[in-house]
């Protein structure tokens, strides 16, 4: 019985060095096939991601070449966007209540006019710069030639300034409403690709050679939306802002010529 016991031991003994290695072998092989998915998939991924993100920004072709006129296009797009979010920006601040109608200046002027100093009330609109300071300026130039010249020169000022100013907006408009034009120009473009994919392999194309064509189309629209969407809203706001606020400073103007109005309650007309 120790004989045999000792025969087993020594079996297992000497074949354990070679099944050890056998082990390692298939753990390394295991290893290595698991890393070399795990990169395969995570460079699968990555590629698809960079693709997805590119096709936002650059047109191609099936074969992965550079689709030029769709390309350019896009990037069109792209440039109008930054413009029309700066330009919003820049209106934002140009049009707000206190280029329009500041309240520190319009109680200084308040005061001088109240105190019978036109001459202080006008150097203080005129160092304002505001809408209302112009406004005001126009009015009490007309002083000399009664109430109803003095209401007359500010309207006609309200007038000439706030059509200015809804001007200068206007190509917010002209941005919402060429913008889809272009976009469906690219979409129109990108149909066109399509259908020549469709001629080209004689009624069975391939959809990834649809894809490029179609890719085009969608990816213009959807640029030319990403303009005209900010900016017909930013013109509509901004427009209705300025009409709201001109309004205002022009009935506080005509309220502020009061002491000009003659005492039998004589109106402009």
């Amino acid at each position: 019985m120790d004989t045999t016991g000792t025969k087993r031991a020594g079996e297992a003994t000497s074949r354990s060095p070679v099944m050890i290695r056998v082990n390692d072998k298939r753990l390394l092989v295991t290893a290595c096939g698991l890393a070399w998915l795990a990169t395969s998939t995570f460079a699968n991924a990555e590629t698809v991601e960079r693709t997805f993100a590119e096709a936002f920004f650059v047109a191609r072709r099936a074969d992965g070449s550079l689709e030029i006129l769709g390309s350019a296009v896009i990037w069109l797009l792209l440039a109008m966007s930054v413009f029309g979010i700066g330009l919003i920006v820049s209106m934002a601040v140009a049009n707000r209540r206190e280029t329009i109608l500041p309240g520190d200046s319009i109680k200084r002027i308040r005061k001088s006019i109240q105190a019978g100093n036109y001459e202080k009330a006008i150097a203080t609109a005129d160092a304002d710069g505001s809408f209302f300071g112009r406004v005001l300026i126009a009015g009490l130039r007309q002083s000399p030639h009664g109430y109803e010249a003095i209401i007359r020169g500010l309207e006609q000022v309200a007038d000439e300034e706030t059509t200015i100013r809804f001007r200068r907006i206007e190509l917010l408009n002209v941005l919402g409403q060429v913008s889809p034009m272009i976009g469906l120009f690219g979409t129109v473009y990108g149909m066109i690709l399509a259908f020549g994919a469709i001629v080209a392999s004689g009624g069975a194309a391939d959809p990834v050679m649809l894809a490029g064509g179609i890719g085009t189309a969608l990816t213009t629209t959807f640029w030319g939306l990403v303009v005209a969407i900010p900016a017909l809203a930013g013109y509509a706001l901004l427009r209705n802002k300025i009409d709201e606020l001109t309004i205002e400073a022009t009935l506080e103007a005509e309220e502020m010529m009061a002491p000009f109005r003659p005492a039998g309650g004589e109106s402009a007309g």
